[in-house]
């Protein structure tokens, strides 16, 4: 993908035909091509994938206390981390009082640091292959556009700097069926973070704002957002990962984020659901795999 193509006034990128198009070709999951089955990370793509904690998992199977859980406009609560371990929702989906999708999920990667994390969301968006060995089911592919990919190689810009006002168009299953999702990721502050307490409680940090429609779905379809955020913490003998969705929420601004929905409108459990189920197993299986990618690879963005 690159940034030349022409998109009519206010459209939002993956609603045009070329996009549709590619979306639907990765959503096929096309066995790897030749040039693919020679990347030295191929491997990978094969290997059989650790399986989740069956407790942890089953922790998705129904919705969590509301009360428990706090919409975006509330972020800075997760550095309040003794709160969070003893009062708030850390693993869990339910739906908010407004009709939001929450999801929450906390996960413990030993022998993961943040270098690791800062070198893979900044490795893996570079060529389709990369996306899909992180968790093979579900991720089909991703692209950039061309400006996008000259700042993530831009050696000048340390790796968790790289992907701060970057659009990731990726191909994936999060439970609901195959979609075309953009993840335009934000600075820590401009999603509404203190950075004085940020700074002092958290070792790095990814997320931004999606967009969603179904690979299938029609020209008129809408896209359907949701604020993405992972904080990760230094704990002894690795990291503790804490996320949080809130679907159906858009920024209006760094650090203003709002529902989409008209009144009484709720999003529907089922993709909720699906997304929680979803984090669980794609993170179970970055944890496995990134410290001995990494090794291997890294620090390195080309190979």
């Amino acid at each position: 993908m690159t940034d030349d193509r022409t998109r009519p006034e206010g459209q939002h990128p993956r609603t045009d035909a070329r996009s549709r198009a590619e979306s639907r070709a990765r959503a096929a999951l096309p066995p790897l091509t030749p040039e693919e089955e020679a990347r030295p990370f191929a491997k990978y793509f094969y290997e059989e994938m650790k399986p989740c904690d069956p407790a942890h998992y089953a922790l998705m199977d129904r919705p969590v206390d509301p009360a428990r859980a706090f919409g975006p406009g509330e972020i800075n609560r997760l550095l309040d981390v003794g709160r969070l371990e003893t009062e708030e929702v850390e693993t869990g989906w339910c739906l908010l009082p407004d009709g939001v999708g929450f999801v929450a999920n906390r996960m413990f990667h030993p022998g993961v640091t943040a270098d690791m994390i800062d070198w893979w969301f900044a490795w893996h968006p570079l060529e389709d292959l990369r996306y899909r060995i992180w968790y093979p089911p579900g991720h089909a592919g991703v692209a950039l556009e061309r400006a996008d990919r000259a700042r993530i190689l831009d050696p000048g810009i340390p790796n968790r700097e790289k992907n701060w006002g970057v659009t990731h168009h990726v191909t994936e299953n999060c439970g609901c069926g195959m979609e075309s999702i953009d993840i335009g990721f934000r600075s820590p502050a401009d999603m509404g973070f203190d950075m004085e307490r940020f700074h002092r409680v958290a070792a790095t940090f990814a997320g931004g704002e999606g967009w969603s429609v179904p690979v299938d779905a029609g020209e008129d379809a809408v896209a359907a957002p949701a604020i993405m955020c992972h904080v990760f913490y230094e704990v002894p003998g690795g990291l503790v990962q804490r996320t949080r969705f809130w679907m159906g929420c858009r920024f209006t601004g760094p650090g203003r984020a709002q529902s989409c929905l008209p009144p009484g409108v709720a999003v529907p459990a089922a993709p909720v659901q699906g997304l929680a189920r979803h984090n669980v197993r794609e993170f179970t299986r970055l944890g496995d795999l990134l410290p001995r990618i990494y090794r291997e690879l890294g620090p390195g963005l080309e190979c």
